[in-house]
């Protein structure tokens, strides 16, 4: 039968275009037609860091446009920059590494949304630097810095989206 061969591969490409996700039952225009429901998109904007000191605890803020994606805040021996690796001028012993994902500080065009500091020597009881360590492959990373090992909680507050570090002064600190 000569139809086989031409059977087998319309067999085989059927496979593949169904593997593929292309059927017939995709309209036409779906792939060109947008979603009414769509929202905006899903990678949050971190736009500031700023921080201020309270009688007991000193409070980092993270400002994020968008919806507050996944944080991890956990300590550090030491803080890198990411991509290059170098290590974050800051001064202190300990360090805490707060990474947002996904999230960039630009936009879609590259420019940066970030205008809070790229690296800041602070004088507050407990913390004593911030650093915007990374902007990279859907991860924004900050990096705080302190003399003595810190003592945190943090909290996310909403209108507008922030997340909050507060860290509690050492014993026997006076403001």
């Amino acid at each position: 039968m000569h139809h086989r061969p031409r059977l087998a591969a319309a067999a085989a490409a059927a496979g593949i275009l169904l593997a593929a996700g292309i059927g017939a039952t995709i309209p036409a225009d779906a792939s060109t037609t947008p979603s009414r429901t769509a929202g905006p998109p899903t990678t949050a904007l971190v736009t500031n860091a700023r921080w201020g000191g309270h009688p007991t605890f000193d409070r980092l803020v993270v400002d994020v446009r968008g919806a507050m994606p996944p944080v991890t805040v956990k300590p550090a021996t030491v803080l890198r920059y990411d991509g290059s690796g170098h290590r974050v001028p800051l001064p202190g012993k300990y360090f805490l590494e707060i990474k947002l994902s996904p999230a960039a500080a630009h936009d879609a065009s590259g420019r940066s949304v970030y205008h809070g500091p790229r690296l800041a020597k602070i004088n507050l009881p407990a913390l004593k630097g911030v650093a915007l360590t990374g902007d990279f492959e859907g991860v924004v990373t900050l990096g705080a810095a302190f003399d003595t090992k810190p003592h945190y909680k943090t909290f996310t507050l909403h209108s507008p989206e922030r997340l909050v570090v507060d860290i509690a002064h050492p014993v026997g600190c006076r403001r």
